[in-house]
């Protein structure tokens, strides 16, 4: 081995030792939709006299923090988002209206002197006279009550805890120690109440907690008149369960919250569903890595099988890096994880195929010299195409929310891998393997002294599919239509993440008629609900925004026509939320759409980055018109497969357009149709051999990978065919039709 073979050779071997370290050591994060947990959005709101600002958010988290810890929940997560969203993950909380409860209560906490009754009949259906700085609030049993100005609040208390008392038969309590001026002020309300005689009302002290009298005791006979009760301490009584009683002494300890917060969004996933998602993703993966390293070895033979071994050694590489980071792997995530295996084979297959070249068409003197000469030449493309879908990776990472940010860390990472496996790993072994001299002397078993069924194929025909180009504009142009007429026709079916609403999935024990379903709930008052099977026992029911109770009352509506319904998954997003998520998935998409343009001009020439741009579009309505016309929803994970459909889309333009700079260098006077077509002929086989690497990933995370990701495996099946299409047959023609517009400029690009 010479020197450079050497060094890359150490650097492969640290990198993969290093790797299987951490693999081995540190566990990779898993996300709420993995795992099962609660999400939570809570955007703090403006009072009169209180402004939402990034100080009042700061206290409100610290405040939640507290509650938070007292529910006992391991490994809590509380993140900022923008000045005045706070994001709280909450492990293994199934109830997410008791976690909301805990979270969103202003815990106002207030302790009144009683004035008296403000009826004695207690009636309180007819308005009661109040005195100034008097306000009336019934008592527990539903009696008004006239209160005075608070005497003290939840700032005086020192401490609160829940406590159950078998031999006093007060059950269930809160007692509430106070502190500094508390300790005064307490014996002061408790020493006036003592002057009335028991029995008065006014001999009652009223605890209030968020505008409700949960406590209204009766001091003691033995407290004497202006002495009241010195040692700082009380009971909250009433009719508490341990729940309840738990919770009120959580939120008094935790304090008020500075402004008041409301639920923006919330997301619900059972641990049966997560565990599923990782068995389907993780067989999704064996077996389409086991079908595409077939392939690659059944393509290329030998350097294949490397290939193939560099296959494992970039999931290992990926997999490290994931817990190396801290990242968190989201059900998206765990998708564009087993995605880029597929994607990882693209740069193997353009060195092997620009190695077959250099071979048998410019007879190299040795497989290793077609191999060095392979690598070197395809650099470039490799490059080109990776940096556009790190492009996508990063506006998905920026402009994307939720799990969705995970694809786009996931998709990042398997960027960087793919890259050091397939120009590392995968050359340091290729290039020991031809220097032995039993393969030295059997070209052939290398798979590179071969042209390939594909080349050999499009050598003999010789296609000139550039004469006449705008017979494929004209194909393109009717399938915009086609697609157009379903957007038109159908609508698009905006999930909930773009409208705000409310999607709940049930795993039932027997398949239930979406219709009978439908009809149920339309019945109960709920006629926009849209019902969808889910799997083979599964069934989604996706409304407008519900509170609480009207989700208790349509899950109470499934379980009574299917006998068992469990809740595996529920979602709640704010309509402001909803509006907030669509418009930047336009701002996404445009900006997509932008950046890969300027990159392409940069590195092109405009009339390149403009055709290319132009097929992205292509890609993009076709992709949505297909989904408008099968009725599937378009949500943030279609979003997430739409990006990395153009990043997928613009690689194929990349290679292409790359070849036609190639090729215009050597010969500066040939007409660009004759270009595009001889460009087509050589980069056609690695399009076919990638495009089939990653079909079969999909194919298995489409039949494997769940109701949950079959819509984002579809998406990308259905993008991974029209993007091959559009990037020969779309950009191409429009780069033509574009150059014969400017003939004064030579169609030979920057480098």
């Amino acid at each position: 081995m010479n020197r450079s073979v050497r060094v890359r050779a150490l650097l492969a071997l640290a990198v993969i030792a290093l790797s299987l370290y951490i693999a081995v050591t540190v566990p990779v994060r898993l996300g709420l939709d993995l795992r099962g947990g609660t999400q939570l959005v809570l955007q703090t709101r403006s009072t009169p006299t209180t402004d939402a600002d990034s100080e009042a958010t700061d206290r409100t988290m610290e405040v939640l923090r507290g509650r938070i810890d007292g529910l006992g929940v391991a490994e809590p997560t509380l993140v900022r988002s923008g000045e005045n969203r706070i994001i709280v993950e909450l492990p293994g909380v199934q109830d997410p209206k008791r976690a909301a409860d805990v979270l969103g209560r202003t815990a106002q906490l207030t302790f009144h002197p009683v004035l008296g009754t403000a009826d004695s009949s207690g009636d309180a259906s007819r308005p009661l006279p109040k005195r100034p700085r008097e306000h009336v609030l019934p008592d527990e049993s539903g009696t008004p009550l006239r209160l005075g100005a608070a005497a003290l609040t939840g700032e005086d208390v020192k401490e609160a805890a829940a406590r159950f008392d078998q031999q006093g038969g007060a059950g269930w309590h809160v007692t509430v120690g106070f502190e500094g001026d508390g300790r005064t002020g307490w014996a002061r309300l408790t020493g006036e109440a003592a002057c009335h005689p028991a029995g008065d009302p006014a001999r009652r002290v009223a605890i209030v907690l968020d505008d409700k009298v949960i406590s209204s005791p009766q001091v003691d006979p033995s407290v004497a008149c202006r002495t009241g009760i010195r040692d700082g301490a009380t009971q909250i009584t009433g009719s508490f369960g341990p729940e309840e009683a738990r919770e009120l002494s959580l939120l008094v300890n935790g304090g008020a919250l500075p402004v008041p917060v409301e639920t923006v969004e919330q997301r619900t996933v059972g641990p049966t569903l997560g565990a599923q998602a990782i068995t389907a993703s993780a067989w999704a993966a064996a077996i389409g890595t086991a079908l595409t390293s077939l392939f690659i070895i059944g393509v290329y033979r030998l350097v294949g099988v490397l290939a193939a071994v560099g296959l494992v050694c970039y999931g290992l590489v990926s997999y490290a890096a994931l817990a190396a980071l801290g990242a968190t792997l989201t059900l998206p995530g765990l998708a564009g994880f087993v995605l880029a295996i597929g994607m990882a084979v693209d740069a193997n297959v353009l060195v092997f195929e620009r190695a077959r070249e250099e071979y048998t068409a410019r007879r190299r003197p040795s497989i290793r010299s077609a191999l060095t000469a392979g690598f070197r030449n395809a650099f470039s493309a490799i490059a080109d195409s990776n940096i556009t879908t790190l492009i996508a990776a990063a506006l998905l990472f920026f402009l994307a929310s939720g799990p969705v940010r995970g694809f786009g860390v996931t998709l990042g990472i398997g960027v960087f891998a793919s890259m050091f496996s397939a120009l590392v790993i995968t050359r340091v072994l290729a290039e020991v393997a031809v220097s032995r001299p039993r393969v030295r002397r059997r070209p052939r078993l290398t798979g590179i002294a071969t042209t390939g069924a594909v080349r050999a194929c499009l050598t003999r025909r010789n296609p000139r599919l550039m004469r006449r180009p705008r017979r494929w504009l004209a194909v393109s142009a009717a399938a915009l239509v086609l697609a157009g007429s379903g957007i038109a026709v159908r609508g698009i079916d905006l999930g909930v993440e773009f409208t705000g609403g409310r999607l709940i999935e049930y795993a039932t024990t027997s398949p239930l008629d979406p219709d009978r379903v439908r009809t149920a709930l339309a019945d109960a008052g709920f006629p926009r609900a849209v019902v969808q099977s889910s799997g083979d026992t599964g069934l989604t029911v996706r409304t407008d925004p519900l509170t609480n109770a009207e989700e208790t009352e349509v899950t109470g509506t499934v379980r009574e026509l299917a006998g068992r319904a469990d809740k595996v998954r529920d979602e709640l997003i704010g309509p402001s939320l909803g509006e907030e998520l669509r418009r930047g998935a336009l701002i996404a998409l445009a900006v997509a759409l932008g950046a890969q343009f300027v990159y392409l001009a940069a590195r092109f020439r405009w009339v390149f980055g403009t055709a290319a741009v132009v097929a992205l579009a292509h890609d993009v309505v076709i992709l949505v018109g297909v989904f408008a016309w099968l009725g599937r929803p378009v949500d943030g994970v279609f979003l997430a497969a739409l990006l990395t459909v153009i990043g997928y889309s613009v690689n194929d333009s990349v290679v292409l357009f790359d070849r036609v700079r190639e090729l215009a260098r050597k010969s500066p006077g040939a007409p660009l149709p004759d270009i595009t077509d001889q460009a087509i002929v050589q980069t056609l086989p690695r399009t076919v051999n990638t495009g089939m690497g990653a079909a079969f990933i999909l194919t298995a995370l489409a039949v494997l990978g769940g109701s949950s990701l079959t819509d984002f495996a579809l998406a990308l099946l259905i993008g991974l065919v029209v993007g091959t299409y559009s990037s020969v047959l779309t950009a191409a023609p429009v780069a033509i039709r574009l150059h014969h517009r400017t003939p004064h400029r030579q169609p030979s690009g920057r480098t």
